[in-house]
């Protein structure tokens, strides 16, 4: 049986190039042979490629692979459209896979997507039972820790899944416990870090003549929850103060959002659906051209 996953020493994790089957939420998923989500058909376009990294937003959990932001955004602007984006990264898994990304295929375009907890997870060295990458401060440069990553024996799948239902819920004491997540820094230090990340993708930009977008989006809770959206709104400020500060260009999602009636309704149980992802590809579609110009 294919899996979906399967492991690297650099990230943790990476999805199965030639993969194709059902993923979160029951969707179909197909994995193309460079590890990239597929997008449909790559346009015929004189323009450069666009890079996309991110989390579970990114690369599509619960929708289907033309349904993802980065396919409709492909749609929308004829360019053709990189889905690197992975479910579950941290913000610093996320940095470390567009810079790959980067070497191997030259994109004139970088977009950076981010939620507020990809910068939590960046205080962890295990997520969801998987190991990854960190980074460490040191005589004030960020040093990454944990490569390569151990390839950590793991449960049967339909076993996992159970138990994720229930691990899921536990507090963040009994998930550590357990071994589901693993803390290797204290809470609240990963913005910090999430800081230090930005500032390497402002060199990113100049050393490869790259331009980079970091764009901050928003889980359904935010709509909810009074308390928890000042939480993401904070986090996600930070960052984008950060990117703004070191020369990149930045999308916050949220003032979009925020004037529907019901955002609720542009998310399927705990990611954006078919709808809320073409919201985003048609802002970042009508504003790119003054971003990078």
């Amino acid at each position: 049986m294919s899996v979906h996953f399967i492991h690297d020493d650099l990230l943790g994790y990476i999805p199965n190039p030639g993969f194709s089957g059902p993923g979160f939420g029951g969707s179909f998923h197909t994995i193309d042979a460079d590890g990239l989500r597929f997008n449909g058909e790559r346009p015929e376009s004189s323009d450069g490629s666009i890079l996309t990294v991110g989390d579970s937003f990114t690369y599509g959990d619960e929708v289907s692979d033309e349904e993802s932001w980065p396919a409709q955004l492909q749609r929308l602007t004829g360019r053709h459209v990189l889905n690197g984006g992975v479910t579950g990264y941290g913000f610093d898994q996320t940095v470390l896979r567009a810079e790959q990304l980067t070497a191997t295929h030259k994109p004139s375009v970088i977009i950076v997507s981010f939620i507020a907890d990809d910068i939590l997870r960046t205080e962890m060295s295990r997520m969801w039972w998987r190991n990854k990458p960190w980074f460490g401060i040191e005589d004030d440069q960020l040093v990454l820790k944990g490569v390569p990553v151990p390839n950590r024996a793991r449960l049967p799948v339909h076993i996992r899944r159970r138990m994720d239902r229930i691990l899921v819920d536990l507090s963040p004491t009994l998930q550590h416990l357990v071994g589901y997540h693993k803390r290797v820094h204290r809470a609240g230090f990963g913005l910090e870090i999430a800081q230090r990340l930005v500032q390497r993708l402002a060199r990113m930009q100049a050393d490869h003549n790259v331009k980079i977008v970091v764009m901050a989006q928003y889980p359904p809770h935010t709509w909810v929850y009074k308390a928890f959206a000042q939480e993401q709104r904070h986090l996600a400020q930070a960052v984008l103060d950060c990117a703004t500060t070191c020369g990149l260009a930045t999308v916050d999602t949220f003032r979009r959002l925020n004037t529907e009636p019901k955002p609720q309704d542009f998310y399927a149980a705990t990611h954006m659906n078919m709808r809320g992802n073409l919201m985003i590809a048609s802002l970042l579609a009508a504003t790119l051209p003054s971003l990078i110009k």
